[in-house]
């Protein structure tokens, strides 16, 4: 059986450095390669065989929620784990939609990250423990009547309220263009409002949030 084909994507040298000596010498591993941005990260998959990709969040030009929509749309088999120092469930769930394989924060240990890197490598999904703790202690305090609107949709309207656009936004929350504005319908249509001034009008009178927060 040929080895797993890894690909590190982030623009910290420090973190790729330490992840890269905590693999080298992991049985069944090869690191291919690195990239310091979302670009990179395409091009690099356009021209090499890969067959995880360990991708960080927050990276130049392209960010990780973009670049993973993109990697599932163009290379359906590369397996993407996700990993970041992010533990929003709000995150979590947004990557989940996008269709990653698996979520692992940075402080986790060598035997959890290559356990991760092997199980997406299979077909499976895969979530550290701690992330794992985090979503369903997330899930177990919601309650009906806090989720008419996600917590996600009120960070995105208290943004609107900024007068951000769905791209400022977009960058600011790690998402992608086409993810925010399917937010923004969303949120409309569940307010049952007509544009974005009556959707801003009807949540502040609903009290979902405080606009000086």
């Amino acid at each position: 059986m040929s080895d797993i084909k890894v690909l590190i994507a982030d623009d910290h040298h420090l973190m790729v450095d330490g992840i890269k000596s905590l693999l080298d010498d992991v049985e069944g591993l090869e690191i291919v390669g690195v990239a310091n941005d979302g670009e990179e990260t395409m091009v690099f998959v356009s021209r090499k065989p890969v067959d995880v990709i360990l991708l960080d969040l927050q990276m130049p030009k392209m960010n990780g929620f973009q670049v993973a929509e993109q990697i599932k749309k163009k290379y359906p088999a590369i397996r993407i784990l996700v990993l970041t120092m992010y533990d929003k469930p709000g995150f979590i769930r947004e990557l989940l939609e996008s269709g990653v394989d698996g979520y692992v924060l940075k402080n986790t240990g060598k035997e959890e990250l290559v356990e991760g890197i092997k199980t997406v490598n299979n077909g499976e999904k895969f979530f550290s423990k701690e992330v794992s703790g985090i979503f369903y202690d997330s899930f177990r305090k919601e309650k009906d009547e806090n989720t008419f609107l996600t917590t996600r949709e009120i960070e995105i309207i208290k943004l609107i309220a900024q007068e951000l656009t769905s791209q400022e936004i977009a960058d600011k929350l790690f998402l992608s263009h086409f993810t925010v504005d399917t937010h923004r319908r969303n949120i409309i249509n569940k307010l049952g409002v007509k544009n974005t001034a009556g959707l801003i009008r009807y949540a502040y009178e609903n009290g979902y949030f405080d606009l000086q927060n």
